[in-house]
């Protein structure tokens, strides 16, 4: 296994205000990577620099150099539309479609010009076991999406970034908004989804990186304070601002 993403020397700024501060940070292969940190740190700013979705906000500007399989994927010939079907994103919040379970996994294929029934029902399938929810939905395929649950929208729209068969998942606090069951089967199903993707994960739960992740990076201010395996960075931080996070001494 490598780095299946490369961050070197990234900045970023809104307007005059500078956000990020010098990151470099890879993702393994097959790997989860938890980033932690107190609220208003970077974490999901950092995040959504790894498939350009900053690239919506007014006055973002962004330097340094971000690779995925070794690609830069802020090259003028980056196709958005190709990077953000390999970077699939996962976000806070539930945000189901108003429409059925089964159109909400096979909108993203429609608009790729899948039409095929069967193709169709097959990506919409395989999507729902892979988000561990095919067993619950697969008799009310035709009801609304927004019939479902908290953890079953979050796990809907799971299945919704994989029908598109994403190399990496990014997850912006995927828990955040569920019960602790529901968060109990996210954290089930992301330690079954690093075997075919490379997952990349925000989160304040300290508890829920040392259970999910392999390696851990810690934010503050902007600033990458360490990255390591989550076993030696939750019992040996070489920082001791790491170690006054993870002990809750602030945050």
């Amino acid at each position: 296994m490598g780095k299946k993403m490369e961050v070197r020397d990234l900045n970023l700024f809104y307007g005059t205000h500078q956000a990020l501060f010098d990151v470099s940070i890879g993702a393994e292969e097959h790997q989860v990577l938890a980033l932690i940190g107190p609220s208003g740190c970077g974490k999901s700013t950092f995040l959504r620099t790894l498939n350009c979705m900053n690239d919506r906000i007014d006055g973002v500007r962004i330097e340094g150099d971000i690779s995925l399989d070794g690609e830069d994927i802020y090259a003028k010939d980056t196709d958005l539309t190709l990077l953000r079907r390999r970077v699939g994103m996962v976000f806070q919040r539930p945000n189901p479609f108003p429409m059925s379970i089964y159109d909400n996994v096979a909108y993203g294929c429609r608009v790729h010009g899948i039409t095929d029934k069967a193709k169709l029902d097959e990506i919409v399938e395989r999507s729902l076991r892979q988000a561990a929810i095919w067993e619950e939905a697969k008799d009310r395929l035709k009801g609304s999406a927004l019939g479902l649950s908290g953890g079953q929208q979050q796990r809907l729209c799971i299945a919704r970034v994989l029908a598109a068969a994403p190399e990496v998942l990014l997850m912006d606090e995927p828990c955040s908004a569920l019960d602790p069951i529901s968060t109990m089967k996210i954290e089930e199903l992301v330690a079954e989804l690093k075997s075919s993707f490379t997952i990349v994960m925000v989160t304040h739960n300290m508890q829920q990186a040392a259970r999910v992740s392999d390696s851990t990076a810690f934010f503050l201010n902007g600033r990458l304070i360490e990255q390591g395996a989550t076993d030696d960075m939750f019992t040996r931080p070489k920082d001791k601002k790491t170690e006054d996070y993870i002990t809750g001494r602030f945050g």
